[in-house]
């Protein structure tokens, strides 16, 4: 009986830690963390949540007019896929990534890649992306 409780207990332990929240995520995961938000954000259309994601630097030297969001309105994502990724020198991280791209007026199909290049930010303790949100219009 008493190996029957300590073995309860025990199971109540791991339990109360698995619901602990994470004090401090390594700089990967919350790459892992950012880059999936990102890319959920650019599959569900939500250009404006991707664009949030963008370093602000990026966002101040370029900024997206109503007009840059009024044509992402114009398609719908089919695909998002992740083809692999390096690190640089500098700690800059690059994905390349395949995006499916549906032009709502026309109907037609395409795939278009990108470059995704991340910086982390240690005063901020985030992931920025650098490259900007993607050109889906590439050779239209």
């Amino acid at each position: 009986m008493p190996r029957l409780l300590l073995r309860c207990l025990l199971l109540c332990c791991l339990a109360l830690l698995a619901g602990c929240p994470k004090t401090h995520a390594s700089k990967g995961s919350a790459l892992d963390e950012v880059q999936y938000d990102y890319s959920a954000a650019i599959r569900w259309g939500d250009f404006e949540g991707a664009w949030n994601l963008v370093d602000p630097k990026v966002r101040a030297e370029k900024p997206l007019t109503d007009i840059d969001f009024s044509r992402y309105k114009q398609i719908k994502i089919s695909g998002y896929t992740d083809l692999g990724g390096t690190v640089e020198p500098s700690g800059v991280v690059v994905r390349d990534v395949e995006i499916g791209v549906i032009n709502l007026n026309t109907q037609a199909v395409r795939t278009v890649r990108y470059r995704e290049r991340w910086r982390y930010d240690e005063a901020a303790k985030t992931w920025w992306l650098l490259s900007g949100l993607p050109d889906l219009w590439q050779g239209d």
